[in-house]
């Protein structure tokens, strides 16, 4: 589990983010992608611009790594949730737990997040390179991580998973002292030496886990991409008009897939993760045709399914100044054979599991999943599951040859897989060349689970293209306020054109 920590910790130091844009910093700042990305950054977002050419006239290659980004929102995210969450994930890598929530804060963290919900997205782009030519077109490929999570637990779930066997919903306690166990009722003022000595919590009226978990959702995803794409002209000028086509595929390997939902017509539950994630099924295990066992040690987390992704987009170019952009992304699916776990809908009339001891709230899976944990769960041998495709729509205007302004609209094939959006996305921004080798960008998003968004980014352009970097935020107004519900940042500085 202590690798899995470790991933989420540096995306959460680095503070990056980029769902519609797959990572790509460039765009992140202006919040539009479909008609601005022209490079292997345009696989998954829109691939016919590879036949549009890199911008300089003199660079036919361009290469790129080290690029992230990262997003968290909630309703309830205050700036020291968010240090708290990441001062818990450090804590668990290092086994430092002089940090942890007592009791009172175990309650106020049921306070700030039940049914409120987070959303995490984050990608990391470990390698991108891009040919194009005026004859040829242009040619990408580009491998990345990308990892997503949405949680909206009900009063009664996140009561649980905080405080364990001593949820409120939980009327009395076993305690064992000196080999004895007694029942005790569970009531505000219990001692610390009894609350030690308790190992687990009963209900006098046991409820089936559809009642107890009812408006919980929780969704997780996590793929790494290896990505190919081809775009090119088909015809016409771009002085007059033009249309470009493309096409691009991925292989994926999936560490992680997590689909829970519980509402008024019954629970469900599909789950296939790594052993990295360090989850004691128990004996339930045993019986499972696709239980794999692993070493939560290993520094590659093991692969739990494969599949693949394509995606079809065409370019419209017009007048020299007008580009409309028009894509269906990740259509495909994944296809899991480990470690695959399917819920049951049974009573549940106690619980032997500690709370949360501190506020990382991707734990909540391990107490969902655990021997211990809220749910009583069953193996299935293989899991098929359609990508979260979308598709989008967007066009630009560039005028004076410095400023580039642009509307994306983006919205999902099928919002109830994890990693989809939750609703579409409207954005509008662009950039300014402040300089040859300074850009600035600025715009505005909002849909999806996320409120109103300035995005705000500056790029420095070398060399004449040669060589640019730069850092972006989604929401700039999280630097200058404590109103605002989200934390974001992105960032590159290795992209070379030659």
């Amino acid at each position: 589990m202590k690798i899995y920590s470790l991933v989420i910790l540096l995306f959460t130091t680095t503070l990056v983010f980029g769902q519609t844009q797959n990572g790509a910093y460039t765009a992140i700042g202006k919040g539009v992608a479909t008609t601005f990305l022209n490079d292997y950054q345009s696989l998954g977002v829109n691939t016919s611009m590879l036949g549009t050419g890199t911008g300089y006239e003199d660079k036919k290659m361009t290469f790129g790594t080290s690029e992230m980004a990262f997003s968290i929102y909630s309703p309830a995210l205050t700036k020291q949730n968010f240090i708290n969450l990441r001062t818990a994930i450090s804590n668990e890598i290092t086994g430092n737990s002089e940090e942890g929530f007592n009791l009172t804060e175990q309650k106020e963290a049921v306070a700030n997040f039940a049914e409120k919900g987070i959303a995490m997205n984050a990608n990391l782009n470990w390698f991108g390179f891009a040919y194009q030519g005026e004859k040829f077109g242009g040619i990408a490929v580009q491998v990345r991580e990308k990892f997503n999570w949405y949680s909206q637990l009900n009063e009664q779930t996140t009561d649980i998973i905080f405080r364990g066997q001593f949820a409120s919903i939980f009327d009395s306690l076993t305690v064992a002292f000196n080999g004895d166990t007694t029942k005790i009722a569970n009531r505000p003022g219990i001692s610390q030496d009894t609350l030690a000595a308790a190992i687990s919590g009963q209900i006098s009226s046991p409820i089936l886990i559809s009642e107890l978990t009812n408006g919980t959702k929780i969704k997780q995803r996590w793929d790494r991409e290896w990505n190919i794409g081809y775009g090119r002209k088909i015809f016409g000028k771009p002085e007059t008009f033009a249309l470009y086509g493309g096409i691009s595929g991925r292989y994926i390997q999936s560490v992680a897939h997590f689909d829970f939902e519980s509402n008024d017509d019954g629970v469900s539950l599909y789950s296939a993760l790594s052993p990295t994630f360090d989850i004691d099924y128990g004996a339930i295990a045993n019986s499972n045709p696709s239980a794999v066992i692993g070493d939560a040690s290993r520094k590659i987390p093991e692969i739990v399914g494969n599949g693949y992704g394509f995606d079809l987009s065409a370019t419209v170019k017009m007048a020299k100044i007008f580009t409309f952009g028009l894509a269906i992304n990740n259509l495909g699916s994944v296809t899991y054979n480990k470690n695959i776990y399917k819920v049951r809908d049974t009573l549940i009339g106690s619980v032997s599991l500690n709370g949360l001891s501190d506020p990382n709230v991707l734990q909540s899976v391990n107490r969902f999943l655990d021997k211990d944990g809220i749910l009583e769960i069953e193996g299935q041998e293989k899991l098929v599951v359609a990508n979260s495709a979308t598709i989008r729509l967007g066009g630009s205007m560039e005028l004076f040859k410095r400023i580039n302004f642009g509307v994306d609209i983006v919205a999902p094939f099928n919002k109830d897989n994890p990693g989809s959006l939750a609703n579409p996305i409207i954005s509008a921004g662009g950039d300014f060349k402040l300089f040859k080798w300074l850009t600035l960008s600025a715009g505005y998003y909002g849909g999806g689970v996320y409120k109103s968004n300035v995005p705000l980014g500056v790029n420095f352009i070398l060399r004449g293209g040669a060589y640019e970097f730069g850092i972006s935020s989604t929401d700039i107004l999280r630097f200058v306020s404590e109103n605002t519900n989200s934390v974001s940042t992105a960032f590159g500085f290795a992209r070379i054109r030659f």
